[in-house]
């Protein structure tokens, strides 16, 4: 009783969603997350919280837009067409929900969203060489068995096998070469011999990289992402060709990152201590009183 959860004007609907009209500023950031197990929740937050009290706009308990929309359209008309810019996901329902609710705001695809396409394209070809180098061992197994032998791996300079060295390039196209270690810059030169297609494709992640960490206006950036494009095409990976079609079509909430330079790393941030605080209490058994607690820190 001393916390006065019993006369939270928003106990009602609180497991529904959450509304904080007082914490609107002019740059927001929408995502989702789990919350439980199995519940997803769309988390608007201001950004200029950062993280802190008045960081939560909204919480809704699902990620359908119309649902989302509705209550977002709770707060005064006035204050939604103050909010300038929202960052956000590719996702085609945040866009959804961002035009409909804020007029006036620029739309800001999130860079390290945008990135991850990229970086998964080449993880794609990369667990493709990694299935066919199972499919070979395990040929080369049944074949040994068959003569009573045990089949022994060739292993390169390093002791990986050519399985365990795909498997364990895993972290380093991840990164820049300037940030390898020892033995991943070892494994790197290995890969890329035997594999130059794989390197051919990490060139690509690092050109598209390139391309947000030196571009200084949207304009320049526009120029270098045409290049990127061409160079694509030039390689040929189809992994990489459906990726840049898709981003062609979000091109322009992409380079609209050049203005302000915002990204979704503060909403991330914010899930991150969601989840951690649902972990120093041991879980979530009522999530009403859960959510008044976040209101409490957060709204």
């Amino acid at each position: 009783h001393l916390s006065e959860y019993h006369q939270w004007e928003q106990k009602t609907h609180a497991t529904e969603w959450l509304l904080f009209t007082e914490n609107i500023g002019t740059r927001l950031s929408i995502d989702e997350t789990a919350l439980t197990k199995d519940e997803l929740y769309t988390i608007l937050t201001n950004k200029e919280g950062k993280g802190g009290p008045g960081s939560i706009v909204s919480m809704v308990e699902d990620v359908k837009p119309k649902e989302i929309i509705a209550v977002l359209k709770k707060i005064p008309l006035a204050r939604r067409l103050s909010v300038e810019e929202v960052t956000c996901d590719l996702s085609n329902s945040m866009q959804m929900i961002i035009h409909s609710v804020f007029h006036n705001a620029t739309i800001v695809a999130d860079r390290f969203h945008v990135q991850k396409l990229v970086i998964e394209a080449l993880q794609q070809i990369r667990i493709k060489e990694k299935h066919r180098a199972t499919k070979e061992e395990t040929e080369a197994v049944k074949e040994a068995k068959k003569k009573g032998k045990i089949h022994i791996p060739r292993t390169y300079e390093n002791g990986d096998t050519k399985k365990q060295l795909l498997s364990r390039s895993f972290h380093l196209l991840f990164k820049p070469s300037n940030k390898w270690g020892k033995r991943q810059q070892k494994r790197a030169e290995i890969l890329f011999k035997e594999f130059p297609q794989i390197e051919k494709a990490y060139k690509l992640v690092m050109e598209f990289r390139s391309f947000y960490e030196y571009s200084k206006t949207k304009k320049e950036a526009k120029k270098r992402l045409d290049n990127w494009y061409k160079r694509v095409n030039e390689e040929g990976f189809e992994d990489f060709i459906r990726e840049a079609e898709y981003l062609k079509t979000r091109e322009d909430i992409i380079l609209n990152y050049f203005e302000n330079r915002s990204t979704n790393a503060s909403a991330e941030s914010f899930n991150a201590k969601l989840k951690g605080f649902r972990t120093v209490i041991r879980g979530v058994r009522d999530k009403a009183l859960f959510l008044y607690r976040i209101s409490k820190l957060y709204g």
